[in-house]
């Protein structure tokens, strides 16, 4: 049986990218360079990269990137778009929950929620993160954003998906203060104009518990702040006004 993002993104390469929260891709690359010193013998792995739009402005500032996702629909776009744009990315089909990498990257990225936290069970999501960990050499880097329970306890996340401009609409949300888990339908229209209703899970996370889950794989130095579209900083405290958190942290150097 699929799950819900499977089904999301079997048509969805070109809405998605129109989507207003896939518009920051400039602002968050730039973000990305200051974070790794803008050296270019970097590695990167883009893990859940989607469409590839980070992989692609990443490759064409010279960086060397693996981008991964489950969708074929997604994936052949980014190709489409790499090629567009003169540029070569790895793009590998590939189960976030079981990358096979092991000491290759310098830096890993998750943004936009790609694969964590999607996941059914947090088994899974605590497997995307072992993978992350693996995948990097010593004294690699993991930057990846994801959604903060600090909105949800003090928002309502169906009226911040209604009121974002999109093509999606949200209804039913219910949020599980046992799981921490959003339970909700969307309704969309994929790229060939079909409209869909799909029956969402979504796992939001404490900023303690999720340093906990970092710290017990073994990262180190991790640090959590607010996340802006386009504006991704180390100086944004977190709040509860933050939809997504944006978490940084290390693999140790050995």
């Amino acid at each position: 049986m699929k799950q819900w993002y499977q089904e999301l993104f079997e048509n969805y390469a070109r809405k998605y990218d129109n989507e207003v929260f896939t518009q920051g891709t400039i602002g968050e690359a730039d973000f990305i360079e200051r974070e790794i010193d803008s050296d270019k013998s970097v590695q990167i792995l883009d893990i859940g990269c989607g469409t590839g739009r980070h992989s692609i402005e990443l490759a064409k500032r010279g960086y060397k990137v693996t981008g991964v996702d489950l969708s074929d629909n997604q994936l052949e776009s980014a190709r489409q778009k790499a090629g567009a744009a003169g540029v070569s990315v790895n793009f590998i089909q590939k189960d976030a929950c079981n990358l096979d990498f092991s000491k290759e990257f310098n830096l890993a990225i998750m943004i936009c929620e790609g694969a964590f936290p999607l996941m059914e069970t947090d088994e899974k999501n605590f497997m995307i993160l072992q993978g992350a960990f693996r995948a990097l050499k010593p004294g690699g880097k993991l930057i990846f954003t994801t959604l903060s329970a600090l909105y949800p306890l003090f928002h309502s996340v169906k009226d911040l998906i209604n009121s974002s401009g999109g093509d999606v609409i949200s209804g039913d949300n219910s949020f599980d203060l046992m799981t921490f888990r959003d339970i909700s339908w969307i309704e969309f229209s994929d790229d060939d104009g079909q409209k869909k209703k799909l029956y969402c899970n979504e796992r939001y996370y404490t900023p303690p518990e999720l340093k906990w889950l970092l710290k017990s794989i073994g990262f180190v130095n991790t640090g959590i702040y607010g996340c802006k579209l386009g504006a991704f900083s180390r100086n944004y405290q977190l709040s509860t006004g933050d939809y997504e958190m944006l978490v940084i942290t290390e693999k140790p150097s050995e």
